[in-house]
């Protein structure tokens, strides 16, 4: 099961959370708010003003993912959304602008998703432990569609422990680690043959401990009378993908596992213990990573699976290419 959310944005001084109706589902769009089950939003950024005002409109942020303050895990990529389109003549200069500073050397890259996100991620996981800070100053700055930056933006964030969840379609197991620790190894279910779940990695968007999901809102089925239809609210929810997968307990499938090889609408089922125990473990940006479905790998986009292209996929995408973080 899962649900589908709205945009990844609001405002900028608040933060923000990938967020809308709701619905597990893996059927439909192979993009970034498909039919898997919910989307999301995106966290906030927050505000400095600026004492000049170039000429012409304002270049704004929507969003900056993660929130200052945050504890995320090592997977997490630091992800930019702006208001208006930023042209590709323009990209080099932003990303200029866009400086990241660690407490230990970190390789990455910016990579463009489009005309308005821009996503940096380290070209392996963050270690545990890293100091983070994101020093966005986009006064006057051009978006290179007439638009300048009036604001300039600071974010500053903690990776936390190395917590990593790797799931078995064909074995029915997730295997969840700590700092390279085996921690405990969880019998699940995943999507069905008409319904299969995303492979890939995808890092945690952000969890729930109730979610209402429904098949109609995800393009599964309107129909009560369909056998794939549903409308309930289930605990422990930890959500994955923006189109809506999520890992959570599901009243359809109460003791997933080989034994009982129920299929899911494109979600990764827990038994009710297990469920809580994993929504206990698990924090925004943390991998889960799956394997052995038969569909392809999650879109890096749809949420934050920016580890699902190559790095030569994500260099291909910068308009400044490979660097190393700052000192902090």
């Amino acid at each position: 099961m899962g649900r589908r959310k709205g945009g990844i944005g609001i405002a900028l001084v608040m933060g923000a959370v990938l967020v809308g109706a709701s619905a597990c589902g893996a059927g439909g769009s192979d993009k970034a708010g498909g039919d898997d089950a919910k989307a999301s939003g995106k966290p906030g950024a927050s505000a400095s003003p600026s004492p000049t005002k170039p000429a012409g409109p304002p270049m704004l942020l929507d969003t900056i993912t993660p929130q200052t303050g945050a504890t995320v895990g090592v997977a997490m990529p630091i992800s930019v959304v702006f208001t208006n389109p930023v042209a590709a003549k323009a990209r080099a200069a932003v990303e200029k602008h866009m400086k990241v500073s660690a407490s230990q050397p970190v390789a990455g890259a910016w990579h463009w998703f489009g005309d308005r996100r821009a996503d940096w991620r380290p070209k392996t996981y963050w270690p545990a432990g890293t100091k983070v800070k994101v020093d966005a100053d986009m006064t006057g700055v051009s978006n290179g569609n007439g638009r300048y930056g009036v604001h300039d933006y600071t974010h500053s964030f903690t990776v936390g422990d190395d917590v990593r969840a790797d799931v078995s379609v064909t074995g029915h197991t997730m295997k969840v680690t700590r700092n390279g620790k085996p921690v405990r190894t969880l019998s699940i279910n995943a999507g069905s043959a008409q319904y299969p779940t995303w492979n890939g990695t995808m890092a945690v968007i952000d969890k729930q401990e109730k979610v209402h999901m429904t098949s109609c809102s995800v393009g599964i089925s309107c129909d009560k009378g369909s056998p794939n239809y549903y409308d309930l609210t289930l605990p422990w929810d930890v959500h994955l993908t923006q189109s809506g997968t999520y890992v959570h307990y599901s009243t359809g499938d109460p003791y997933p596992g080989s034994g009982s090889a129920r299929g899911s609408h494109g979600c990764v089922h827990l038994s009710m213990s297990d469920a809580k125990w994993f929504y206990g473990q698990v924090k925004q940006g943390d991998p889960v990573t799956i394997t052995g479905s038969p569909r392809a790998k999650a879109p890096a986009d749809n949420g934050y699976a920016d580890f699902n292209l190559g790095w030569d996929q994500w260099l291909a995408g910068s308009a400044s290419g490979e660097g190393t973080t700052a000192t902090l």
